[in-house]
């Protein structure tokens, strides 16, 4: 009980081995850790149908899972009081740039889906490569004290773009390669869900395997489909382990509105409506003068829309 009278609630990040005290038996509590199940919230996110898809789960043991692991979480409705305490579990982690970090409230968030677009060039993966350090950092010098898993589908990490930022912040680059998980498969989020000290994900860059995959119009509708489903995953890791997912996107070329308004892009980001939706911040990248880029917020539940300039510099994202 709280000092008020109230009822106190897991928060949902406990370990699927806590249903065992509540007559989940050990062999079922295996077979959900198996297919990427760790924690109590992961059970009442997951649908009974994919719960049902677990070899040896059948609909009795299918609902007695569910029936536990909602009695074990809080209320399906919180007063907003409620809600704003359990925000305060989230962290920001620097970008690199007081800029940028001050135009996106203090960094990149934890729960949520972060979108870094723009053309080639602009620094979406020197971002990454920054952010790579940062997360590791202290959470009062701007970091997350996590690691990081790095989903790349381009080929363009680079170990030692890493060293740099972290001769740049005064930490050993060695020990930050370390707890940095690289990968070229897009199922590699399988890999360190259970795991929690990992506070970043990243995938550089979301569409590329997708427009490889899928082209022209025909499958159109089935890779949006895919892609919806990925990005939902996505968005229950960032839930389940507090961690901040950032994805890099790709543009493409605009015609209809660069004639329609002579100041506007040129470029838009690819993806769609899907992935703008799924995306609960989004960053424009674009070149500036000389060495100069600017960011600019498009899209944010928590700060205005804004602008910030940055510098790519051998030490990641920097101030001009």
């Amino acid at each position: 009980m709280s000092e008020n009278g109230d009822a106190e609630f897991p928060s949902g990040y406990e370990s699927v081995d806590e249903l065992q005290s509540h007559g989940i038996n050990v062999q079922d509590i295996v077979k959900l850790k198996a297919a990427g199940i760790v924690t109590v919230l992961g059970v009442a996110q997951t649908p009974r149908k994919n719960l049902l898809k677990i070899k040896g789960m059948s609909e009795a043991k299918v609902e007695k899972l569910k029936e536990v692991s909602q009695k074990m979480l809080p209320p399906v409705f919180l007063t907003a009081a409620e809600v704003s305490e359990r925000r305060a579990n989230v962290l920001y982690i620097s970008t690199g740039s007081k800029s940028a970090d001050a135009m996106l409230g203090g960094g990149i968030a934890t729960q949520s889906i972060t979108e870094v677009f723009g053309e080639f060039r602009t620094g979406k993966t020197q971002l990454c490569h920054t952010l790579c350090v940062t997360t590791q950092l202290p959470e009062d010098q701007g970091g997350a004290s996590g690691k990081v898993a790095y989903i790349d589908t381009e080929g363009t990490f680079r170990p030692d773009r890493v060293r740099a930022v972290a001769d740049r912040f005064g930490v050993e680059s060695s020990m930050v390669l370390e707890n940095v998980l690289c990968a070229r498969a897009w199922s590699s989020e399988q890999q360190f869900v259970d795991d929690r000290t990992y506070k970043l994900l990243i995938v550089d860059s979301i569409m590329n395997l997708f427009r490889q995959d899928y082209s022209g119009r025909g499958e159109l509708s089935e890779r949006q489909q895919k892609l919806n489903q990925f990005l939902a995953r996505l968005q229950k890791l960032s839930e389940e382990f507090n961690l901040a997912v950032v994805l890099t996107n790709q543009v493409q070329a605009d015609p209809g509105a660069a004639a329609m308004f002579a100041a506007a892009s040129s470029a838009k980001p690819v993806g769609g409506h899907v992935l703008a939706h799924a995306s609960a911040t989004r960053i424009q990248l674009r070149k500036g003068r000389g060495d100069e880029r600017i960011a600019k917020l498009q899209d944010s539940p928590d700060m205005p829309e804004g602008e910030a300039t940055y510098a790519l510099k051998a030490g990641g994202w920097e101030d001009v």
